[in-house]
């Protein structure tokens, strides 16, 4: 057995779980509603205050959905009671970030500045000028949002100048050295 999609997913007070037709999941809690279309081979059942995923059979394939389905459903309950936030830094001599209104505005070394507009059900704010914190319910669209940013200028590895999450460690390397 999956150890992963075994475990019952707690629905905590003020959270209520949806199981419509096709495996159509609806979470909604005090931060919002999410709605996901979940694998239709799966049983998802609401058994009290939590929810349970069982797998028809052993294969392969329901095997990696049975783990996949159980996290999915998970992931919408934490962000709906929760939410999911990621932290983006800033590091280079005149890289810089701006907000204004839906759009962020990074300045990355390039001849043009960078605009980019938040997503529906992501805002984005700004810690100083090097900071960029990224909220929302939605685990996948923060963290694609925030992947979609740090790729405008990933981090090099001699001096350590991009965009990069705030708890990645770059990997340094040693610059060359000069002929004697």
């Amino acid at each position: 057995m999956s150890r992963i999609g075994r475990m019952p997913i707690a629905i905590p007070a003020g959270v209520t779980v949806d199981i419509a037709e096709n495996n159509k999941v609806t979470v909604k809690g005090p931060k919002g509603t999410l709605e996901r279309v979940l694998p239709a081979e799966m049983g998802i059942k609401i058994e009290g205050s939590e929810v349970v995923v069982t797998r028809p059979n052993d294969l392969k394939k329901m095997k990696s959905l049975h783990g996949l389905t159980r996290t999915l459903i998970a992931n919408m309950v934490i962000g709906v009671t929760e939410g999911y936030q990621k932290v983006l830094e800033i590091n280079g001599v005149g890289y810089r970030a701006a907000k204004s209104g839906k759009e962020l505005t990074l300045t990355l070394g390039y001849s043009h500045p960078v605009v980019m507009v938040d997503p529906e059900g992501v805002e984005s704010t700004m810690d100083g000028q090097n900071k960029i914190i990224i909220k929302g319910i939605d685990k996948e669209k923060v963290g694609q949002y925030a992947a979609e940013i740090r790729a405008k200028r990933a981090p090099e590895p001699y001096k350590g100048k991009g965009i990069k999450y705030a708890d990645e460690v770059i990997r340094r390397k040693v610059g060359k050295t000069g002929k004697k």
